[in-house]
């Protein structure tokens, strides 16, 4: 086994303790051309799709990777930002705001920074860089509310695979999810709060969750189950009735079976149903990006005023909301126990750390 090259060390530096926020990924431009490496490294990753290894990669580098990336290509163009991926705009934002919320409530050294599963930004490289910084201890709060082994799970996965290439390993820990975490559903509710004070309310509030093949349900992954517990936690904190609420499951994907009811039949059956006002929110992502800007706010707005619905709004994410980032902040704060501090001696501190490299030099130390 080789290891990584571990960075320089010197006696008598101070540790810090780091966050990384994880989400999921982005092509780097809105071409074909970027999208076929990420949709490669998505698409080959067997959390994502369960199906045997020899008869996927014929489909996948046959067919899908031959057709996919041009139409792909141009739903991202539709949402591309002049700074970018909305995704990775919208992520390293939350980063750089969770960093300042918690230097109010922290003293000790920390440090935040963001990642992707897939694309760049990659996850091994962001634990690189904050091993070099001094992080001895690294929590990975992942951007998915609702624990999916398609998600949060290769999101540890490939933290893990990092620390088996690291001699000297940081202590690490792992966010499973926070779907029914109050601060998330309070966040939740003033955003929609928010909208509707601008807006007004809808007839029907649909939310809609990103789907699963129905496999995954049957074989134990909490998904669904967890989705259910958030819409019920919203719909309470918001003071709706159920017949005001739905819930599905949106960006389905080959012929199996997945969670429903899906999303876009949801918008087509209340537009018949004459329903006049749908406001649709995605409360698993945290981000807007591809699934919730060109899904849901454009294909879903045609789906139900083509059939019939006369209003239609798509709620933002959670993005850069202050409520959002206190959540984040105390999200992160239960999971970081003992790991930092509300007080620092700062002068006790480089004392000590002063001390600590006299000893290291008198025992022969060189840094």
């Amino acid at each position: 086994m080789t290891y990584l090259k571990e960075p320089e060390f010197a006696h008598g530096t101070a540790a810090r303790t780091g966050i990384l926020l994880v989400n999921l990924g982005t092509p780097d431009a809105p071409t074909a051309k970027a999208l076929r490496p990420y949709l490669k490294e998505f698409l080959s990753d067997p959390r994502v799709v369960e199906i045997p290894r020899a008869l996927w990669w014929l489909i996948l580098n046959g067919v899908i990777l031959n057709t996919r990336p041009k139409k792909s290509a141009a739903k991202y163009a539709s949402i591309w930002s002049t700074d970018g991926s909305p995704l990775r705009v919208h992520t390293e934002k939350q980063a750089k705001l969770l960093e300042g919320w918690l230097s109010q409530q922290v003293a000790t050294p920390f440090r935040v920074d963001y990642a992707m599963r897939y694309g760049s930004a990659a996850i091994p490289d962001a634990l690189a860089r904050m091993k070099a910084e001094g992080c001895d201890r690294i929590l990975i709060l992942p951007a998915y509310p609702q624990y999916a082994a398609s998600s949060t799970a290769t999101a540890i996965d490939m933290a893990c695979a990092w620390m088996q290439s690291v001699r000297n390993q940081p202590a690490l820990r792992t966010v499973k999810h926070y779907h029914d975490h109050p601060a998330y559903i309070r966040a939740l509710a003033a955003n929609i709060r928010d909208d509707w004070q601008r807006n007004g309310r809808p007839d029907v509030l649909l939310m809609s969750f990103h789907g699963v093949p129905k496999y995954t349900l049957d074989k134990g992954d909490p998904y669904h189950c967890e989705c259910q517990k958030t819409g019920r936690l919203l719909t309470e904190a918001l003071g709706l009735e159920a017949k005001q609420v739905r819930i599905s499951f949106q960006s389905r994907f080959g012929k199996a079976q997945w969670l429903q009811p899906y999303t876009d039949k949801t918008l087509e059956a209340l537009g018949r149903e004459g329903v006049k006002r749908v406001d649709v929110v995605a409360p698993g992502f945290t981000a807007d990006c591809l699934e919730t800007l060109e899904e849901l706010a454009m294909e879903g707005r045609d789906s139900f005023l083509t059939s019939g619905g006369k209003e239609f709004r798509y709620i933002p994410a959670l993005n850069e909301h202050p409520q959002w980032i206190a959540a984040l902040g105390q999200i992160a704060l239960d999971n970081l126990g003992g790991w930092v501090a509300s007080s620092h001696d700062a002068d006790a501190a480089l004392a000590s750390l002063a001390a600590s490299k006299a000893r290291a030099q008198r025992l022969g130390a060189t840094r």
